[in-house]
């Protein structure tokens, strides 16, 4: 069978120990070292994958957005909906009004869609308080779905999402709000392992953003950013400055750019459910991130407006088809180059040895098929940190 650089080990076997692979190789190899396992698990014609990485989400909200769809079918566009009152301001407005609980209980199905599809860890951002004290009720709802469905959720706080309309007309002071008194507080309460910020035209500037990069930097927190979604503000150029973990959307982004992102070692975030309900046209320089090796992460950017999804592989089937990626583009995208979207490419992403035991098996003949067969697989069972969970439709 042919590996499509996909690192395919046939008849192979996985040795975990301590919530860690301790080996990987044949099944045959594996025959001629001494070894000692307390459980075995025969996973005859099952293909074994490392857990999917959704690297890139904005699951906590409450509230629904649907009747912006049907604005949008009807002409509307992004930028007229948000001016109108709509988009992240109508879910603002309904997320602060909701109870902590009410959160984590409408988050968790969100959630459950993506743990159920083999994620095994998932990023999930605030953005949806504008306030500090929605912000850190966000951030501890995050951390509190990651503890019910026993995955890791990395939480990156998203202050700089929109300006609040208390704030209205004095974006400036917003910002110096977020700088001064938001991200301190969320640091020193270790709620959040990195900061991202919105960089557009309908959001906030370069220099407000260098302005929330140089603070959260100082606090210790990683770097993301929304880049070029809408158009070129040169987003990803400074988030190769800063040298982020991520810059993500980029269908605006540059030539230039993507050299500038492969230099640093940013890797782009690749939102085809976002494209996809907006409609657009301009797609991701695609073609120069390959010339210039920049890795290529896929993520559904769930979200109550632009990317309600909750399927990690439809978002890689996707790409395929409309971005253009290969299978093999694809499934390092919700792996590997997700893992490095997040700072955790040493720790997971790939079946390494001393990489962390997180992995996915599923009765498919070929991994192709989990990006070319749109909501027919999940898998048999998952295993998130040494820790084993099958499907009861499996039993």
């Amino acid at each position: 069978m042919t590996d499509h650089g996909l690192g395919i080990i046939e008849d192979g076997a996985i040795a975990i120990q301590n919530e860690r692979i301790a080996w990987v190789g044949t099944r045959a190899a594996l025959t001629t070292i001494a070894w000692h396992a307390d459980q075995v698990t025969q996973a005859e014609g099952l293909w074994i994958t490392p857990g999917l990485i959704e690297c890139h989400t904005h699951l906590v909200y409450a509230g629904d957005r649907s009747h912006e769809f049907a604005m949008r079918l009807a002409g509307s566009n992004y930028e007229e909906i948000a001016r109108a009152g709509g988009g992240i301001a109508s879910t603002v407005k309904a997320t602060r009004a909701a109870s902590e609980d009410c959160l984590l209980e409408n988050s968790l199905g969100r959630a459950r869609q993506f743990a159920m599809e083999g994620v095994t860890t998932l990023e999930i951002k605030s953005g949806y308080g504008l306030d500090l004290a929605t912000e850190l009720k966000l951030l501890r709802v995050a951390r509190r779905v990651g503890v019910e469905l026993g995955i890791q959720v990395v939480p990156t706080f998203l202050g700089a999402h929109a300006i609040p309309p208390e704030y209205a007309g004095r974006s400036d002071a917003y910002v110096d709000y977020v700088v001064d008194e938001m991200l301190p507080a969320i640091a020193q309460q270790g709620l959040a392992d990195a900061a991202d910020v919105f960089c557009e035209r309908i959001a906030f500037s370069r220099e407000q953003t260098r302005h929330v990069f140089e603070r959260a930097r100082s606090l210790g927190l990683k770097l993301r950013l929304h880049a070029e979604q809408l158009s070129d503000s040169d987003g990803a150029t400074l988030a190769a400055e800063y040298g982020a973990l991520s810059a993500d959307h980029l269908e605006h982004a540059s030539e230039s750019a993507m050299e500038k992102m492969a230099r640093a070692h940013v890797v782009a975030g690749l939102l085809p459910g976002a494209f996809y309900y907006l409609r657009e046209a301009q797609k991701p320089p695609i073609e120069a991130m390959r010339n210039h090796g920049v890795d290529m992460a896929i993520s559904t950017d769930c979200n109550p407006g632009t990317s309600p999804i909750t399927s990690l592989l439809l978002a890689a089937n996707m790409a395929c088809v409309l971005f253009g990626l290969t299978v093999e583009e694809a499934l390092r995208g919700v792996t590997i180059c997700a893992a490095r979207a997040l700072g955790l490419g040493e720790d997971r992403g790939t079946l390494e040895a001393g990489k962390r035991a997180d992995l996915a098996l599923w009765r498919v003949r070929h991994p192709e098929q989990l990006c070319s067969e749109v909501a027919q697989h999940r898998p048999i069972e998952i295993v998130a940190n040494g820790v084993s969970s099958k499907r009861d439709d499996h039993a």
